[in-house]
């Protein structure tokens, strides 16, 4: 199973605020007047120091986020959670014709996705663990919800 990529928006904006705090650091060192230059250095060192702690909050809650989806959704789950009960109200016509062409699901991704949607998740945490088309996804949980 692979996970589906997705944009790291906390850390796109740590970075640039990082960026943004050393150009703001240079030009404030560089402007200002020599008797003020150890106040205005030391109040950056505390800005940078503050923007390290925040991108290693953000990466320790990447990483925790990614072994925990990994905890909910292993690699294989094996055709035990897959019973008749379990899989009662699939769609298998509807979604037939995805499972025809070189890159096509693998039944128990699809089937995966099936008992994910009928437990509540909704399609974008489910688009978020498992490596499927979006049109797939929207069709299982609009299936799930109806289904109840």
């Amino acid at each position: 199973m692979r996970t589906v990529p997705h944009p790291r928006t906390g850390e796109g904006a740590a970075f640039l605020g990082v960026l943004t705090l050393v150009v703001l650091e240079t030009v404030a060192v560089s402007t200002a007047p020599t008797r003020d230059k150890p106040v205005v250095g030391g109040a950056l060192m505390g800005a940078a120091t503050a923007a390290f702690i925040l991108i290693a909050a953000l990466w320790h809650h990447h990483r925790q986020a990614e072994q925990h989806a990994r905890r909910i959704v292993p690699e294989d789950l094996g055709d035990g959670l897959f019973t008749a009960r379990s899989l009662e109200g699939f769609p298998m016509e509807a979604v037939r014709p995805f499972l025809l062409g070189p890159d096509a699901p693998s039944l128990n991704s699809l089937y995966t996705a099936w008992l994910l949607a009928t437990h509540g998740h909704d399609s974008a945490w489910i688009a978020h663990h498992l490596d499927l088309p979006p049109e797939v996804i929207h069709l299982l949980t609009d299936a799930a919800s109806q289904r109840h």
